[in-house]
């Protein structure tokens, strides 16, 4: 039996395969064993004067016997012989009955379970078909499970080709991932070089002696415009970065990547007048230190940009050893209030959870969705909450070092 997600337990494709083999021999040996039974009691009802009936015209044969020394003749001996025929009818018919149904109960039995085998052997690839799929859909993130293959060795029959063509539908998408990766940081390499050209030629025309006002007012908001396009052209690099393994680790303890990302922070903090606390314990784990900078960075730049603007927020950013196995970021802070069904979309690419202006925004929309593309690559995960009384509470999690 296999639990349904959506209803009680149902059976598998094996148990129903042997149920219906074991029915369809059931069904065979019960119509044998009937046939036998018709034919044998046709073959014993046959009258007593058909078999001793004269098969020449005009004479008859004369029936007698001896019975506890006396001899009988005529009817008397024939009655005595249908008695006889009955009771061996009879016992012929009970034990082919009996013995036949207990042959079939057995051999029935027998068939079920090498039923069970054959249709175990039969759904093999199917098992292998389906623990690949489930591989890929557990992977921390698509592209990566999608290295994944079948291979399936055997006959070319129908599960042959369904692992064929799921290994090419496989491929396919693989290819369109790392096409996917590849644009995006191509693209964005080859959009940094006019950006900077851009910057250069409008602080150029700003810093002119003959440049007016409104030149110069024009030039902040290009500047502005321009660095806000900086911004989202490295953060599509980062996450395209981060969204690969992480072959070349080093030990990292976070409660020192939390006390220098909160020292960067701070000046930030005080202008926005928001409140950074830090609270350190050692939380030793292995990765690329400057993702994971970046991670804990992108987190206490979110807690400070989605705050209170009235003085009293606050951001409280805490490192800790969670088990053995185990060590976490916990970044908390004041802010306005956010939904439940709003916290999954947070960890979307250029979702933002407050509306900004397109052009002069802060925030290029990427911020957790680097985390948790850190986080991923690190073998982690981030999991969000509402705080009550309004903001967010957002855990990274990370493997523990090991000793």
């Amino acid at each position: 039996m296999r639990l349904s997600p959506s209803g009680p337990p149902r059976p598998t494709l094996r148990l129903r395969l042997t149920a219906v083999y074991g029915a369809l021999f059931l069904l065979a040996g019960l119509a044998l064993l009937g046939v036998t039974y018709l034919l044998f009691n046709q073959q014993l009802d046959r009258t007593f004067e058909e078999r001793f009936a004269s098969s020449e015209p005009g004479r008859t044969k004369q029936v007698f016997l001896t019975r506890d020394g006396v001899t009988v003749y005529g009817e008397e001996a024939k009655e005595w012989l249908r008695q006889q025929e009955a009771g061996i009818q009879s016992a012929a018919l009970t034990s082919l009955l009996t013995q036949g149904a207990v042959a079939l109960v057995v051999v029935g039995g027998g068939a079920v379970g090498l039923g069970w085998v054959v249709a175990g052997r039969m759904l093999a690839p199917l098992r292998l078909v389906t623990d690949t799929a489930r591989r890929i859909a557990a992977a921390p993130m698509a592209e990566r499970g999608l290295h994944e293959r079948i291979a399936l060795n055997g006959p070319a029959d129908e599960v042959k080709d369904l692992a064929d063509t799921f290994d090419t539908m496989v491929e396919r998408l693989d290819h369109s991932f790392d096409g996917q990766r590849r644009f995006v940081a191509n693209a964005s390499h080859e959009l940094r070089t006019p950006l900077t050209l851009n910057r250069a030629l409008v602080e150029l025309a700003m810093h002119r002696r003959t440049a007016t006002s409104e030149v110069k007012e024009l030039g902040e908001s290009l500047l502005e415009i321009n660095t806000r396009h900086e911004r989202l052209i490295n953060g599509l690099l980062l996450l395209a970065r981060s969204e690969q393994d992480v072959a070349d680790r080093s030990p990292v303890d976070l409660a020192d990547v939390v006390t220098h990302v909160a020292a960067q922070s701070a000046d930030e903090a005080a202008d926005r007048k928001v409140t950074l606390y830090e609270v350190t314990a050692p939380a030793p784990t292995t990765g690329d230190a400057l993702l994971l900078e970046r991670l804990v960075h992108n987190l206490v730049e979110n807690g400070l940009r989605y705050n209170l603007d009235d003085g009293t927020g606050w951001v409280r950013v805490v490192s800790r050893t969670v088990s053995e196995h185990r060590v976490e970021v916990e970044v908390s802070n004041t802010g306005p209030s956010v939904a439940p069904y709003d916290v999954p979309l947070l960890f979307k690419p250029f979702h933002r959870h407050r509306p900004e202006r397109t052009v002069t925004g802060t925030s290029a929309g990427l911020g957790l969705s680097i985390v948790r593309s850190v986080a991923v690559a690190h073998g982690g995960d981030v999991r969000a909450r509402p705080r009550e009384g309004g903001g967010l509470i957002v855990v990274a999690a990370l493997p523990r070092a090991r000793d």
